[in-house]
């Protein structure tokens, strides 16, 4: 059995169990966060996709929590694609997971193969490669979020992106609509960016509130066009405009959902990053 062990425990993120779950419950009930723990799960799907940030909890947990605090009223989903940006250079412009499971101090995760194998087949330019996941912490810390909202009854597809075009974003979100629509899977989106990047608070607030502008229109040609005119320095505006490019083929209404930076969390001002929650909600038809 395959297993992609848990790299960043004990970095980003706790690594024994009590303390993770303490960690991810502190998250629900920040200042900064929803406010409220999870109190069960729905029996609807309620959206598409959602865009969270992927930092150290104790910078982007409350932000994150946001996004998971909404899925947690949806019905559980089969499976939840998961993309994020490749920060560590290795591996395949778009890097599939195949199969396999992945590991964390909640326990172990499946790997859906057979979406793995449909994202590649519907895509075109994906292609199977464990060397993009290895150390990559951007889809790692969804996962035990995801853990403590729908215990360990999913399974996941993860997608790391290195290669972050227009074209790129919108082919796999026509896959992941086509694997929806066409193979009746049940599968929900999480889109993985950190905003702005080791500036002034200000600064970032501003250029966050651009990306996130286009975002909401939803605008996934504006979220690169603005990155390139502004110099905003998100790390993953691929994986971001993914989940917009969703929201525009369905004609759906992007919803913000929280935003802050990392100087809201610690107070230190000068150097700060950005991290925002936005929620693609479900429309009637595909």
């Amino acid at each position: 059995m395959k297993i992609r062990l848990p790299y960043h425990a004990g970095s980003f993120y706790p690594s024994r169990r009590e303390s993770l779950i303490e960690s991810i419950k502190s998250s629900f009930t920040h200042r900064l966060g929803p406010g409220s723990l999870p109190s069960g799960v729905g029996a609807e799907r309620l959206s598409y996709a959602y865009i969270v940030p992927h930092a150290g909890y104790m910078y982007s947990g409350p932000i994150a929590a946001h996004a998971y605090l909404q899925m947690s009223r949806e019905k559980p989903p089969e499976t939840v694609i998961l993309v994020g940006p490749n920060h560590t250079g290795l591996g395949l412009p778009v890097s599939v997971y195949k199969e396999g499971y992945w590991r964390t101090p909640l326990g172990d995760v499946e790997v859906n193969s057979e979406v793995s194998r449909l994202i590649v087949e519907y895509t075109g330019f994906t292609a199977y490669d464990e060397k993009a996941h290895i150390y990559e912490h951007s889809i790692e810390v969804q996962i035990p979020f995801l853990q403590y909202i729908y215990s360990n009854n999913f399974e996941i597809t993860p997608i790391a992106v290195m290669a972050q075009t227009e074209s790129i974003s919108k082919g796999i979100a026509e896959a992941i609509l086509r694997i929806i629509k066409e193979n009746g899977v049940d599968a929900i989106l999480v889109a993985t960016t950190d905003l702005n990047h080791y500036e002034p608070h200000d600064i970032t607030v501003e250029k966050d509130m651009i990306i996130i502008k286009e975002a909401l229109e939803p605008d996934p040609e504006g979220i690169f066009e603005v990155i390139d005119k502004y110099n905003i320095t998100a790390c993953g505006p691929g994986p971001m405009a993914t989940a917009i490019y969703i929201a525009k083929i369905t004609g759906t209404k992007p919803i913000l959902l929280a935003h802050a930076t990392s100087g809201d969390i610690t107070g230190e001002k000068d150097w700060v990053v950005g991290y925002t929650s936005i929620k693609i909600q479900k429309a009637k038809t595909i």
